[in-house]
């Protein structure tokens, strides 16, 4: 197939870009390069430079697409609520723009990149896709804003759409990692501890009422879910919108995480207690059982000694680039 990857030099559109080509599709990428990497693209891969509203259209009208996969995003929690319009505008604006240019050229087969983060603080763990939705942030709130979007372009314009949502992702693909400029994710924190170019990590929250005080949360490995993105493209059904939650299937705690970088890096790694974070639930875990029974996805490598392993040998690699504020 031939198919766009809108943000396919950020951390998993660049994984789902390689493994996708690696499948023996044509891969075309779009990104505007805030936030990702222009090495993370392959020689193989053809790579456009820009924003998604003001490319989309004339790439989509000068090929004949299969279909979209959507990760263009713009995803930092904390910058969404000090700074709502990059949110607004950065996610929802440009998506309605690309939803509009797929409609022109009759491009109508969509992956979209959403996130957990649309269900807010939950009432029960693991979360299922029938969970009330109430984003606590900016953040989340444009991402739901696009799923309620593409559920009506679905039902309008015979669209055949996936919304795929998860929390935490880590691991590498062979060369294509994790490497942002803004680093806030756990795994790749810690890594840079062990690096050096850290002092420590810190816990936030030892009192949770979980097994070792610290939060629990779910990780999976990029790996499986550029699975995931392979099999809703095939799945993707004209006139539904289907949305699946993705996740190992179970939790690791702050601490275990801290621990097995040690033992995977051979390091100490210093850890520093803190007060919890305003907002932070105690347990964020996904159930994946709709899209095990439905696409016919089920996760491999769930055991995180492998996920920090993956992360670390290709963290690793990077030497001083690595830390990315360092550049």
């Amino acid at each position: 197939m031939r198919l766009l990857v809108t943000g396919g030099a950020g951390y998993v559109g660049s994984v789902c870009a390689r493994v996708l080509a690696d499948r023996g599709h044509q891969i075309t990428v779009i990104d505007n390069l805030t936030t990702g990497n222009r090495e993370a693209v392959g020689a193989d891969i053809e790579f456009i430079e820009g924003d998604v509203s003001a490319v989309a259209p004339a790439v989509l009208a000068g090929a004949d697409f299969d279909g979209v996969l959507h990760f263009a995003a713009k995803s930092l929690v904390g910058e969404s609520v000090t700074d709502p319009h990059q949110y607004w505008q950065g996610n929802v604006v440009e998506s309605l723009a690309l939803l509009d240019a797929m409609r022109a050229t009759d491009t109508r087969r969509l992956v979209f990149s959403s996130t957990a983060a649309t269900y807010g603080e939950p009432e029960q763990v693991p979360i299922v896709e029938s969970a009330p939705t109430a984003p606590t942030n900016p953040y989340g709130a444009s991402k739901l804003a696009i799923d309620h979007a593409i559920t009506s372009y679905c039902a309008a314009y015979d669209f055949a759409a996936t919304s795929l949502r998860y929390f935490n992702v880590a691991g590498a693909y062979g060369s294509v990692g994790e490497n942002r400029v803004v680093e806030t994710h756990l795994i790749p924190l810690v890594l840079q501890v062990a690096l050096g170019h850290r002092d420590d990590i810190k816990i936030f929250g030892t009192d949770y009422p979980t097994a070792d005080g610290t939060a629990v949360r779910d990780y999976i490995h990029v790996h499986d879910l550029a699975e995931a993105h392979a099999l809703a493209l095939e799945h993707s059904t004209p006139g539904r919108h289907d949305i699946y939650n993705l996740g190992s299937g179970a939790g690791f705690s702050v601490r275990e995480v801290i621990t097995t970088c040690r033992e995977v890096t051979g390091l100490q790694i210093p850890a520093e207690e803190a007060p919890r974070r305003a907002g932070d639930p105690a347990v964020l875990i996904a159930s994946s059982e709709r899209a095990i029974s439905e696409l016919g996805w089920r996760p491999a490598k769930t055991d995180l000694s492998v996920i920090v392993s993956d992360a670390w040998d290709f963290t690793s690699k990077l030497g001083d680039r690595a830390h990315s504020a360092q550049r």
